[in-house]
């Protein structure tokens, strides 16, 4: 599979997977509803370009995981928990990312 292939299908993998991880469609939409009405289209473009820069990073991550599991280095229950902690961990991160730029704006 080539790699930008790889990457799109790990990147809808994350998704789909984060969506259960929430637990709906609703609360996996961008985090502004927190701030004013006036900031909000700005956070949701933050929030999308926070997560396309990370595309690389999760396509990274899930070819070493496959790689693992077909080596026999890691359990399918291995697998899906470290999936569940990198998802946690990354969206934490862009999270904090986002606080900090819409500080700014």
């Amino acid at each position: 599979m080539p790699e930008s292939g790889a990457r799109g299908w790990w990147t809808r993998f994350f998704s789909l997977l984060s969506l259960f991880w929430i637990g709906s469609p609703a609360a996996a939409e961008p985090p502004c509803d927190r701030y004013p009405t006036n900031k909000q289209v700005r956070c949701a473009a933050i929030w999308k370009e926070l997560n396309e820069q990370g595309e690389a990073e999760v396509a990274r991550f899930g070819l070493a995981q496959q790689k693992r599991r077909e080596e026999g280095k890691i359990t399918a229950e291995q697998h899906l928990q470290e999936n569940i902690a990198f998802i946690k961990q990354a969206t934490e991160k862009r999270l904090k990312l986002l606080d900090k730029r819409m500080a700014k704006e």
